[in-house]
Order: structure tokens, then C-alpha cells, then sequence
């Protein structure tokens, strides 16, 4: 699979088999991904792959906390700006009303968006997880580092013929997590990575992306000699 496949069919699956993902495969994709951009080379992600009995017990506790209504811990960074402007705004929504749409799920029936949101913490059914940490002292450019990382593991992972889903919603139950993994002192958790085989049964959905018109804006010459 070449890069432009990977990237074109990377998505955000939620729907995996129980198949188990070889040791050996998140080896070669998670030493291949040491190899993604990062300023001063500071390399700042941790990461922690949970798979088998200890994934399990992570579920079924974290499920308990859902069914208890425990509205999770308390926030160690925002999922998103407290008031979103135009045109960021219409894009989450209009992704929220795909991805429930393609589930059918409707925008009244918060008890199943409910039960959708719940099914974050079971991976979906993944069989791995990747639980990736930054230290609490790092800046701006080192979560951009973050980002570059797990970008490169979720094309890695395509390239293996697996699926993933990045979940910052797993942050929600950091201490659950901690309890599971032991992560050194002083590290935030920014997410959860599902990792698996693609359940083809599943609901699925492909949301949209904007224009490149939208975000791309080209100065110089049209033949690219310019600067």
C-alpha cells in the first residue's frame, strides 16, 4: 500500500473484529513511527499498548463508571474551544450528524447517541489500545509532535491491513486508565488508539472533509516557482 492509499483510506473505524493483532506487527509499526518528526528531537510521546486480559479489565471497569453515571475526571486539557466560530462549528456538526446518521441514530434519540458515545470505551471491540502520554511540562510544539506521531502509527497501521480510531475520549477516564497501565509521574494522557481488524459488517461512515479552496492557500507562482 503506498502513502496516498494509507492516508486515503485511513478513517476513524468503530467497529472491529475480535481478532488479535500479532505482537510482532505493533512492534514493527511502533518502532517505524519512532521515526516521525519532532523538534530538538525530544521525541516526547509515551505510549502503552494494552491488549488481552489487562484490556479487558480496563473495559469492564471503565464500563462500570459509564453505568454508574459517573460523568468522568476532572479535565487536564479542553477536547475542544469553549465556543466554536464559523466555520469550525458547522464542520463538527455536520460530522456528528453524518456519523449518527450512517448508525441511524436520530438527532432526538439522546439515549442511543448515549449508548453510541458509551461504546468509545469498549474500543469499539478492538482487541489493542494504544494509550499515548505527553509530559505535563511540554509545550505547544511537543503536543504538535504528539499529533505527528500518532498520525504516522495510524498510516503504519493501514499499511499492516489494520484499521484504528484516535479517541481523546478516553482522557475522560484517565484515572481508570492509570489504574491499569502505571504511567510514570508527571505525564498526561491526550488519548486512546484502538487498534484493529475492521469488522466489515459494521455501520460505517466516511465524513466529510472541507474544500482544499477552504484551507490551503497558494502564494507564489502557479507553476510552483515561487515562494
Amino acid at each position: 500500500m503506498d502513502v496516498y492509499e494509507a492516508v486515503r483510506s485511513r478513517r476513524a473505524v468503530r467497529g472491529f473484529t475480535g481478532e488479535p493483532v500479532p505482537r510482532q506487527v505493533l512492534t514493527r509499526v511502533l518502532t517505524a513511527a519512532g521515526r516521525s518528526p519532532s523538534g530538538a528531537n525530544l521525541q516526547p510521546w509515551h505510549s502503552y499498548v494494552v491488549t488481552g486480559a489487562p484490556l479487558a479489565e480496563l473495559k469492564k471497569r471503565t464500563a462500570e463508571r459509564v453505568a454508574a453515571g459517573d460523568p468522568g475526571d476532572e479535565r487536564e486539557y479542553e477536547m475542544y474551544p469553549a465556543e466554536l466560530t464559523s466555520p469550525y462549528r458547522e464542520r463538527r456538526f455536520a460530522a456528528a450528524e453524518q456519523r449518527y446518521a450512517a448508525f441511524g441514530i436520530a438527532r432526538e434519540d439522546a439515549e442511543a447517541r448515549r449508548r453510541a458515545v458509551a461504546r468509545n470505551w469498549e474500543c469499539f471491540g478492538a482487541p489493542a489500545a494504544l494509550f499515548c502520554y505527553l509530559d505535563r511540562a511540554m509545550g505547544p510544539t511537543q503536543w504538535a509532535d504528539l499529533g505527528m506521531y500518532l498520525q504516522t502509527v495510524m498510516l503504519l497501521l493501514r499499511a499492516e491491513g489494520l484499521h484504528s480510531c484516535p479517541q481523546v475520549a478516553w482522557s475522560m477516564y484517565r484515572r481508570t486508565v492509570a489504574e491499569i497501565v502505571s504511567p510514570a509521574d508527571g505525564l498526561v494522557l491526550f488519548c486512546g488508539l484502538s487498534i484493529g481488524f475492521e469488522d466489515l459488517g459494521a455501520a460505517s461512515v466516511r465524513t466529510d472533509r472541507a474544500p482544499l479552496a477552504e484551507t490551503v492557500t497558494f502564494v507564489g507562482d502557479e507553476g510552483g516557482r515561487g515562494v
